[in-house]
């Protein structure tokens, strides 16, 4: 018998992938030991979300603000996503997921920005579930560079002021064409949003929990969807 077949599943579930490091810590290793953890979890809960029949799964990996971090630590991560962007084609591939990445690529170098173009570019026939990576991804910047690329359009006539409706923005957001997100999961304990989705998390549902990231698991996937299935979504109006 299917573990969730009696459940709501939520069409798009978005988490902050937040307690590495402390997970570490705890147990006396490095940072970087947390990461790397942290990246098996990742592949993990793709293929968990896959097969409980979640449409689209995004993640937040690397945020506009991780830079200020310690330089050895950002160079260590660096090393990640390259390892990693391998390790996930051949995820996505035997569980016919398709890969994308939202958030501003160029600041990476030339390897890595190739990597997730392939990544995407493989992955694009695959009819399974929709994996969004979020990499040097911030949301206050995501809407940044929406209003920029608008307001180009508004200057060379092909749009009007009042016709910059909400679709229109949604349009111009890295996420264009993928619904807004049903779940928020973030693991830790930290309860804040930390520049993530804040356009897109308007009226999705929100899940926290002290388990630290690399201790995420199928089990505490579905206890999150278990408390989804306990909402009453109205979306502003009354049932």
């Amino acid at each position: 018998m299917n573990d969730f077949e009696n459940l709501r599943i939520p069409e798009h579930v978005a988490i902050i992938l937040d307690g590495n490091g402390r997970w570490a810590k705890k147990r006396g290793l490095p940072r970087n030991m947390g990461h790397a953890e942290g990246c098996k979890t990742v592949e993990q809960t793709v293929e968990d979300a896959a097969r409980m029949g979640i449409k689209y799964l995004t993640v937040y990996g690397f945020s506009t603000e991780n830079w200020t971090r310690p330089e050895d630590e950002v160079g260590a991560l660096m090393q990640l996503f390259r390892y990693y962007m391998k390790r996930l084609l051949k995820v996505a591939s035997r569980n016919n997921v398709r890969v994308k990445s939202i958030g501003d690529r160029s600041r990476f170098a030339e390897d890595i920005i190739q990597g997730i173009n392939a990544l995407e570019e493989q992955t694009r026939e695959n009819t399974g579930l929709t994996f969004v990576i979020a990499v040097n991804y911030g949301s206050r910047d995501e809407i940044r560079r929406a209003v920029e690329k608008i307001a180009g359009e508004v200057k060379a006539g092909a749009l009007q002021p009042e016709d910059v409706t909400e679709e229109v923005i949604a349009a111009h957001l890295d996420t264009a064409g993928i619904p807004d997100p049903d779940l928020l999961i973030r693991t830790s304990g930290e309860l804040r949003l930390s520049n993530y989705l804040l356009w897109q998390l308007a009226y999705t549902e929100f899940y926290f929990t002290d388990i630290y990231w690399p201790d995420f698991n199928k089990e505490e996937l579905k206890k999150a969807v278990l408390q989804y299935n306990k909402r009453d979504r109205r979306f502003g109006g009354v049932k």
